[in-house]
Formats: C-alpha cells, structure tokens, sequence
C-alpha cells in the first residue's frame, strides 16, 4: 500500500497538521501541569489554613464543645464554608469536629509524629474517573505523647479527578490543528493553482503546436520563475522545429533541381555511350555535385546556427578579423578599408568568417569596379559595413534578399554562382550573435551593415 500522499497539497498538509498536533500537545501538556499545580496549591493553602486555624484553637483552649464552626471560606464564596471538613482527634476519638464531619470516624489513620508535626497528602478512594479524591493535612497541636491531632480534608476539583482538564486540552488541540490542516490545505492549494495551470497548459502543446505559451503569474517568486523558463523553453523548442521544418523543405525544393539534371546527364550518357562526350558529361556531373555539396553544407550551417551547439565563443577583433579575411581573398576589384582597432566582440570565429565572407562574396558579385570596408563603433556596438558600386537594391526589396534562395532578377540566377542562402546565414549568425544585419541607405551602390555588441 502506498501510504505517502501523493500530491504535494496533501502531503503540505498532512505534515503541517502532525507538526502542530505535536506543538498543540506540548503546549497543552504545560497549560495541564500548571492548571493543576495552580489549582492543587490553591487547595492546600485553603486546607492548610482550616486546620491551622483548628489546631491553635485546640492548643489555646478556645474550642467551646464539640462542633467547630465551618468558616474556612472566602467572603466572596459562601459555598467555599462548607468544602473544609475538619476533626480534632484525641485517643482514636473524634472530640470535635465541622458539622459535616461530626459523628463521623476520623478521615484518616495517618498520625505525624512529633518531629514532623504537619503532614499533608492526598487521599484517592475508588479507581477510574468515578472515583474521590481528597487533600488531607494533618497536624499535631503539641509534641506531648498524648497531643490532640487535627485532620482537615477538602475535595479535589471534579476538574482535576475525572480528567475532564485533559478531554477539554485534547478536544483544543484536535480543533487547532484540524484549523492548521484547513488553512495549509487552502493556502498550498491557492499557492499551486499556478502551477496546476502551467502543467495543464503543457499537457495541451503538442509538437503540432507551439506557438501556445503557458500562463505567467506576476511577481518574482519561484512560480513566476518556472512559468518564464517554461516559456523560455517553448521558444527555443519552437525555433528549433520551424529550423527543422525550413531545412526540410528548403532540402526537399532545392535539392530536387540539381539532382534531376545530374541524373538525366548520367542516364542520357548510359542510354547514348557511343554518342556522348564523356569528358563534358563528366564535368557536367561534377559542377551539379558541386552544387549539391554547396547546398547541403548552406542548409546544415543554417540549422546549426544559434541552436546552442559545442562552438566555443571567444574575444575577437573585428577589425583584425576583416583586415585578415580581405589579405587572404584574392580580388580583382579595388577595395578600400577603415578600420577602427579595439573593437572586440564575443563570437563563434568560423561563423563570423564565414558572415564577413558571404557579404564580400555579395560585394563583388555586383560591384562595377570598388568595395568598401568599415569597422567603427557606434554606442555599444561595433559597427561592420561592407559597400559596394553596383546598381544597389530598391528599398521594398531589402527584406527580401535575406529570405532563403530569393534572387530579384536575371541577374541573380544560379549560374551567377552561390547557392541563395548567402545573405540569409549572414543575417542567422548575426542574430545568433545577439546583433543584426541590415541594408542602409547609399547613394551608389548596396551598402550592408552589421552591428555586433562590444564584449566587456
């Protein structure tokens, strides 16, 4: 059997109730000894004085005859006259006595002896609730062998003898803690309404959608926190699959071309062999694998970029990274440079190259005769452009050009080189990199800008 609550609501509220039923107990434990050493000392010091009063009486001489008059109660408690039973015992013989104890045999046997004077104790008769106690103090009025002793016996509180103290302390302390249990059950339950909420918005989302988000509490507590990393989680899950998503269709369109041509190439060459040029219809094949190896190798950079991969981040220079990128291309174009030193980013370094060389590439696809490079800073960023003399883009189409395989005119076609996803890994890994890619205003020509966060 499974005797752990499973929810944590019952669980919350199943130890708050057994922690205070505890801490109820202690407590009542203490109130119960101190009522009844309060209410037992209350009982002695009344009883002590009857018999006190009786027993210098007797020494005296001042007892007139045999009944004692019974004014051992309080003024404000006429009924507190008659709880006091004293009896003077002389020889086994009653002599004198309160008019409740007259004619009665003596309350006690108990005889102090003449060190000890004054003996007080409690007297039980019968067992079980039913049963009577009695608070008895007996004193010796002299040392004399013969000395008269004074008994004075009053009755215990019912409240102490039938264990009605402890019933009403037990009854407190299930009412307390059946009170704890209610208000941890509501208050746990109010707390995990939330959490209920967010499991339950979870359940719905399905790989099919996740666009949906689960619901955020306000404040800053641990739930608002769970909500947010949830959220936080449902974004990176659903760029992650639409990264999917877009490298499989992109595959599926893209790749389907140039396959196509590769095979009728090789099936047009197996069906003529005597009538084909081998040597063409070889570097015919080898230009579309070429091209397929280009395509692939675009798609999978796209899916990896700012998918959290092994790539380390390292301080790099911009304007050292593009002054060795432009060394090592070769050009027959004129290309000028401004470059500010000391401006470090924080970046993956391939993928920075590979940003830096596909707007280059770009560059000098539609230059007339000069490209531009500059590295500046600008805020609390560096700033990287690259400009070039051609005809430029029209500003309704400098959205489009970062789309995957988007090309505006003739002029763009596939055999002008490059596989149509230049621009678009361009503008991935400078988002990846927490920065942006964007085409500005020039009078001649396209002109690229990139803006990257300095590193501290």
């Amino acid at each position: 059997m499974r005797l752990r609550p499973r929810s944590i609501r019952s669980r919350d509220t199943l130890i708050a109730a057994v922690l205070a039923a505890l801490a109820f107990t202690a407590v009542a434990a203490g109130i119960d000894l101190a009522v009844r050493d309060a209410m037992r000392n209350d009982v002695l010091e009344e009883t002590q004085r009857s018999a006190r009063r009786v027993s210098a009486a007797v020494r005296e001489g001042a007892l007139a005859g045999p009944v004692i008059p019974n004014d051992s109660g309080d003024a404000d408690d006429p009924g507190g006259r008659d709880r006091v039973q004293v009896q003077v015992v002389r020889r086994g013989r009653v002599v004198a006595a309160t008019p409740g104890a007259l004619g009665r045999p003596p309350v006690s046997r108990l005889w102090p002896s003449s060190d000890e004077r004054i003996v007080d104790a409690i007297r039980c008769t019968g067992r079980g609730p039913g049963g009577d106690c009695t608070m008895l103090v007996v004193i010796r009025t002299t040392t004399a062998p013969d000395s008269a002793v004074v008994y004075a016996a009053r009755p215990m509180p019912s409240l102490l003898v039938t264990g009605l103290l402890e019933v009403l302390l037990g009854v407190a302390v299930l009412a307390l803690s059946g009170l704890i249990a209610r208000v941890t059950w509501r208050v746990v339950g109010r707390t995990l309404r939330p959490v209920e909420q967010i499991r339950a918005q979870l359940a719905e989302i399905s790989a099919t959608d996740l666009s949906r988000r689960v619901p955020e509490p306000g404040g800053e507590d641990e739930i608002a926190q769970l909500a947010r990393t949830a959220n936080e989680t449902l974004d990176r899950l659903e760029r992650a699959v639409a990264r999917q998503r877009q490298f499989a269709s992109d595959a599926s369109h893209e790749l389907r071309t140039p396959i196509a041509g590769l095979r009728a190439n090789l099936e047009d060459a197996s069906m003529h062999p005597d009538d084909t040029d081998l040597e063409m219809a070889i570097a015919s094949a080898l230009r579309d694998t070429d091209r397929l190896e280009s395509i692939v190798t675009d798609l999978l950079l796209l899916a990896r970029i700012g998918t959290g991969g092994s790539a380390a981040h390292e301080t790099i220079d911009l304007a050292e990274l593009a002054a060795s990128e432009i060394r090592r291309r070769p050009s027959c174009l004129r290309v000028r440079t401004r470059l500010t030193e000391g401006l470090t980013v924080r970046g993956v370094r391939m993928q920075l190259v590979r940003l830096l060389d596909n707007l280059l590439d770009n560059a000098e696809r539609y230059a007339d005769g000069e490209v531009e490079i500059e590295v500046c800073r600008a805020g609390p960023n560096a700033r990287l452009t690259v400009t070039d003399d051609g005809p430029g883009i029209p500003p309704a189409d400098r959205e489009r050009v970062f789309e995957r395989f988007t090309r505006l005119d003739s002029a763009r076609s596939r055999s002008a080189g490059g596989t149509g996803l230049g621009l678009a890994i361009a503008r991935e890994i400078a988002q990846a990199h927490s920065g942006s890619l964007v085409i500005e205003d020039h009078p001649k020509g396209a002109r690229f800008a990139l803006h990257l966060p300095l590193s501290p």
